[in-house]
């Protein structure tokens, strides 16, 4: 017999490239160490219910009426939930074509991209349009649609910034394009550079790449900075420029901890500049229920915005849509109810305030002992996490560790992290996971980790470093000073 179809040495080469570090050699032996009976903290992916961040109240309430729609028919229904949470499940199963468990459209609910549009509208202070707008099973599947547009073959370019989320280094080999890196400025709190990325589509050009999208990611992950306006305006003006389709990534944008820095979405400063910029820049913008206060990962619900696209191409993106048929319905009412939040003066309304405030609070607090704590270890630095859920600590490694990784076989960061992991329990990502610069070494981390167990966290984890850098440093920090 010989080979078939789904025997390793014949599977489709691009399945084999890809690499995604967040579940990757770090995440599969914690998983070992944690059947082996060890306490595990898995901070290796931004997944806050798993680290205990409980669910929001009201809507659960809502989905779960929505699911069981039989409780709405009983009389004692107004004694376990509150009179808005009624009102607005049977807003949404009048929205749907029989239930949740329906195929929606495969753009998703009306109703609910109509409200998604509403939303857009009030934070940004300009019309969207809800038949632009598609409902995804988390952003990373509207991410993958888009793409899969977009990358052609082996010589078409997306511009990703470095460090980055591995969704986008994954997908792009998994389509068999071409990532082409900018990398963004440690020093200058993981700003971004606009010579940088002509410098960066210019050797890209000098391979015979054709760029075609740029990718932000706002705020950053793993790197926790917000975007400027600022910056914002550059970039817009360099895809004008390099008619370059700009794909923002903002699903971060309720997880903010400065007042420096508010988030701006890129479709606001896009239309802010006017015409012909705003006319001619094609954006599309993803957002989901899986991150800020929210926190539903497990749900599996995100959205789409396009904007500048012609109605042809969305009639094609529409066409790949309904190859799934419809995108997970549940996760849609979540997206409207986040989208469309309680007013003051709902029932519910002062308990959701106070849900939502306190885990935004208690994460502004969990950034700041974060990076105060990876700051106060040896050979460590931190930029503060202005947004998101992440901490990107530069871990400046000695020559003797990085010699002792390669006899060991591994890359010196992730070596690092494995001794952090056996030693501590914390399971982390390796910077090399995400990319960074030749010779400088990373990890990263969520700040999801329960605020009550901060302190220890951070106390195992400096003295695992301190005598790390110890046992491999010898004389070598005294001749740095």
């Amino acid at each position: 017999m010989g080979l078939k179809a789904l025997d390793y040495e014949t599977l489709n080469e691009n399945v084999k490239k890809v690499q995604y570090a967040v579940r990757g050699e770090l995440y599969l032996r914690a998983s070992e160490l944690q059947k082996e009976g060890k306490k595990i903290i898995f901070t290796n992916v931004g997944n806050p219910h798993a680290l205990g961040q409980k669910p929001l109240t009201f809507p659960r309430q809502v989905v779960a009426l929505c699911q069981a729609p039989f409780l709405l028919d009983d009389p004692n229904v107004g004694l376990l939930f509150p009179a808005d949470a009624i009102a607005r499940a049977k807003h949404y199963l009048s929205l749907t074509s029989g239930g949740l468990g329906a195929y929606s459209d495969s753009r998703g609910i009306p109703g609910v991209r109509k409200e998604v549009a509403e939303f857009i509208e009030r934070r940004d202070g300009y019309p969207s349009d809800p038949e632009l707008i598609f409902l995804t099973d988390g952003a990373s599947k509207g991410v993958m649609q888009i793409l899969n547009c977009i990358i052609r073959g082996e010589g078409d370019g997306i511009l990703v910034p470095v460090p980055q989320y591995p969704l986008y280094s994954a997908t792009i080999s998994l389509l068999g394009g071409s990532l082409v890196p900018y990398y963004l400025e440690e020093t200058a709190n993981w700003g971004l550079d606009v010579n940088n990325l002509r410098e960066s589509v210019a050797q890209a050009r000098f391979k015979g790449i054709t760029v075609r999208a740029m990718v932000i990611i706002n705020p950053g992950n793993p790197t926790g900075q917000c975007l400027s306006e600022a910056n914002l305006r550059e970039i817009i003006n360099f895809c004008y420029q390099e008619n370059l389709v700009l794909l923002g990534d903002e699903v971060y944008q309720q997880n903010i901890y400065q007042d420096e820095r508010p988030f701006i979405s890129a479709r606001k400063v896009l239309m802010d500049m006017g015409p012909p910029v705003s006319k001619e820049v094609q954006l599309v913008s993803f957002h989901t229920v899986s991150k800020g206060y929210w926190g539903e990962c497990g749900q599996r619900g995100g959205y789409f915005e396009m904007t500048n696209l012609p109605p042809q191409t969305v009639d094609e993106i529409y066409k790949i849509a309904s190859i799934a048929l419809s995108p997970n319905v549940p996760a849609q009412i979540f997206m409207g109810l986040m989208v469309n939040p309680l007013k003051p003066g709902d029932i519910s309304y002062e308990q959701f305030v106070r849900e939502s405030q306190g885990i935004l609070e208690s994460l502004r607090r969990r950034a700041r002992i974060m990076t105060d704590g990876f700051n106060s270890c040896k050979n460590v630095v931190c930029n503060f996490t202005e947004g998101a859920m992440y901490s990107f600590p530069q871990i400046r490694l000695p020559p003797k560790a990085i010699e002792a990784a390669k006899q060991a076989g591994k890359v010196p960061d992730v070596f690092y992290c494995l001794k952090l992991l056996e030693a501590t329990g914390i399971s982390t990502v390796p910077g090399s996971g995400f990319g960074q610069k030749e010779g400088v070494f990373h990890l990263r981390t969520t700040i999801l980790p329960a605020e009550e167990d901060m302190p220890a966290i951070m106390s195992s984890f400096k003295k695992f470093n301190d005598e790390f850098m110890d046992q491999y440093e010898d004389n070598w920090n005294r001749s740095r000073m």
